[in-house]
């Protein structure tokens, strides 16, 4: 079985986020869920953003490394919106990743240095219309990442919303979770 590393995503570390670590953990994996916001969680994904803004996105990356200091390198490195920030930055830069889930999110692989590193697995997931994904540069990145890097997925799902598989949110789509999930599911029993 996988060791998971999950990020949030900016409303802050949701009982849907804690609901979806617990999920994977019924699966046999071990899952780790670090606080990025230390404590706070904000109701509109607007407000979360400006909390990040707020403390500096330096400092959410930092945080990510710092929970990952104590763990094992061969981690699977996953993260919802936000949360892809720590997780693509660790999956890049932090050698024996055993693979990456960006959910509903990813970046362009120069933001962080370095190339995709060879032999470590990825899927991005995203709404096709979501605005945040779709319109904002997330999807081209995922689309560069995939058509450069061998073991690299895209999986878009139809709809508009962008926290699609958080359950304790207005965005949650239930059928595009569970596939999402199902997925995941695939992925560390492949990684671990």
């Amino acid at each position: 079985m996988a060791e998971v590393l999950l990020f949030h995503h900016a409303h802050g570390l949701t009982s849907g986020v804690r609901e979806f670590a617990a999920g994977l953990e019924k699966a046999g994996h071990t899952v780790h869920v670090p606080d990025l916001y230390e404590g706070r969680i904000f109701d509109s994904l607007e407000e979360g953003v400006g909390h990040a803004q707020e403390i500096g996105f330096g400092t959410v990356l930092e945080r990510g490394r710092a929970a990952a200091r104590d763990l094992p390198d061969d981690l699977v490195l996953v993260g919802f919106s936000l949360g892809v920030l720590p997780a693509q930055m660790l999956a890049q830069t932090r050698p024996g990743a055993r693979g990456a889930l960006l959910l509903s999110g990813c970046v362009p692989v120069s933001e962080f240095g370095t190339a995709w590193p060879e032999g470590v697995p990825a899927q991005v997931h995203g709404m096709a219309e979501d605005p945040y994904f779709a319109e904002e540069g997330d999807l081209d990145a995922a689309r560069a990442l995939v058509g450069a890097t061998p073991g690299t997925e895209l999986f878009l799902y139809p709809g508009s919303a962008h926290l699609f598989a958080d359950p304790s949110l207005l965005s949650y789509d239930a059928g595009a979770a569970a596939l999402l999930t199902e997925r995941v599911l695939c992925f560390l029993a492949a990684a671990g």
